[in-house]
């Protein structure tokens, strides 16, 4: 699964290499975006949930970069020899650089390859840890704009964590996006 979304993300980046290449040409300036949402991470059947915020820019048509932050807001139980933990996100960043693909005046699809950082706890009886990772992290998605300004955007990343014995998690969001 690992080698399919990879190579799923490596087509599409690939794909928009030569309207990257053009990009200074093909619109002016540097614009700038906002999204604020919901992420739905899943993690060895761990489900956690964040408010998940991103901050962009977009250099052209074709490329931009992003930085996103999240705060967990759903925590899960895990069994672990016979005992419930409750398992939470605590916080999560990462910075992208992001392939835009407009299909239309209104609908881009997009493509994010990134390294973020994450940290998570878990407690039970009163005793507590924490763990945190960083991760190669790479996605898909998309986004739509009724008016120009105000839309909505969808996406999936993973987050390949680096280690031995890491995991990799999935990662869906939803937000509302705001391009000034």
């Amino acid at each position: 699964m690992k080698v399919l979304i990879a190579a799923a993300a490596a087509t599409a980046i690939a794909a928009l290499s030569p309207a990257i290449a053009s990009a200074q040409t093909a619109t002016s300036g540097t614009t700038f975006y906002g999204t604020l949402g919901y992420a739905d991470t899943d993690l060895n059947d761990i489900n956690l949930g964040a408010i998940q915020g991103r901050i962009g820019a977009r250099f052209g048509q074709y490329f931009g970069v992003e930085g996103e932050i999240s705060g967990g807001v759903k925590d899960d139980k895990v069994n672990v020899a016979g005992t419930d933990v409750k398992v939470k996100l605590d916080h999560q960043e990462a910075l992208y650089g992001v392939g835009f693909l407009p299909v239309s005046p209104n609908l881009d699809l997009l493509a994010r390859v990134g390294y973020g950082h994450t940290k998570g706890s878990g407690s039970v009886s009163g005793v507590s840890a924490s763990a945190k990772g960083d991760s190669w992290n790479y996605g898909v998605g998309g986004q739509y704009t009724f008016d120009g300004k105000n839309g909505v955007r969808v996406d999936y990343t993973r987050e390949a964590f680096q280690g031995h014995g890491s995991d990799d998690a999935n990662v869906w969001s939803v937000a509302y996006l705001r391009k000034f």
